[in-house]
């Protein structure tokens, strides 16, 4: 899936933003980051593989949701001064273009 793919890519692209997080951010920022990202990878992977159109809505569903929740991440880490901005500029309208895609897959099963 396309949008797997899409995902797939930002949860590395956030993984490698973060490597050079200072090791007081390891369970918090760092981690809530790598989790989110990687978890909107995992829900539409997890919901590919389901049987039912509604149990396949709600892991996208899931999915937007921690899509926002990375979004909010890469903010808050430009705000305190760990992110560039351009580069949390780029990340974020990446996921913008992903809930896009993720939105137009959820109306499609008629979520």
């Amino acid at each position: 899936m396309p949008v797997w793919q899409k995902a797939h890519r930002l949860a590395i692209d956030v993984f490698k933003l973060t490597i050079n997080l200072p090791r007081s951010e390891d369970y918090s920022l760092t981690s809530q980051i790598r989790k989110s990202s990687n978890s909107v990878a995992a829900c539409i992977a997890e919901g590919f593989g389901r049987s039912s159109k509604r149990d396949k809505s709600n892991f996208y569903i899931i999915a937007r949701g921690s899509s926002f929740e990375t979004q909010n991440h890469l903010l808050y880490g430009n705000k305190v001064g760990y992110f560039d901005l351009q580069i949390t500029n780029r990340l974020f309208d990446e996921y913008n273009k992903l809930i896009f895609e993720l939105n137009k897959v959820i109306k499609s099963l008629g979520g």
